[in-house]
């Protein structure tokens, strides 16, 4: 028996996996689940008082990381909650952390490493931090855009960035968008 709203939250957000497979298998279109899922985790994220519960928003997170974006300013710094929220949602939920956090290599680490463009969110440092940026680079050669100057000025990293998306060239430094290997690269990966 449930014995108060916090553990129906708890329960809710428990079955939240099973209902979107069972929407799955039963051959509910895609756009009904995706509406559904975002109805429920911002229902379950508008109040208050649940933007400031750890545990709830730690299940939210884990069941849907853009949740993150409805937690308290004291959550969106905690690290637990912003990694499994990062490692849910493919590295997009980088965008809601603390700015904090937002410098945190493991956790940054973690988002480019699924998904290049979370470089966008991580700070100035990391966006200095060259085996950050290669590994962004390596996920989505158009990341080299938000990689420092010196950055898009490495061989070595615009190389890799055209490998994965041959007009990443654009955000090369000027001498490297001349150089006769990166620029064949980026042609042959002009998708």
């Amino acid at each position: 028996m449930i014995k108060n709203s916090k553990e129906l939250m708890l329960k809710i957000i428990s079955f939240v996996p099973a209902v979107v497979f069972l929407a799955v298998y039963l051959g509910v279109p895609l756009q009904w689940i995706a509406f559904a899922s975002v109805v429920v985790y911002v229902l379950l994220m508008t109040l208050a008082k649940l933007q400031r519960d750890r545990e709830i928003v730690l299940e939210a997170v884990k069941s849907e990381g853009k949740a993150l974006q409805y937690a308290s300013a004291d959550l969106k710094r905690d690290p637990e909650i912003v990694l499994h929220a990062v490692k849910k949602q493919y590295g997009r939920a980088l965008e809601y952390a603390s700015s904090e956090l937002r410098g945190d290599r493991e956790i940054v680490y973690e988002a480019v490493k699924q998904n290049g463009f979370a470089l966008r969110y991580a700070s100035e440092a990391l966006k200095g931090d060259r085996e950050m940026v290669l590994e962004a680079v390596k996920q989505s050669g158009y990341a080299l855009q938000y990689a420092s100057a010196e950055h898009r000025g490495d061989r070595e990293i615009v190389l890799e960035a055209v490998k994965k998306h041959g007009r990443a060239l654009q955000y090369a430094s000027g001498g490297l968008q001349g150089d006769r290997e990166i620029v064949l690269e980026a042609v042959k990966n002009d998708a």
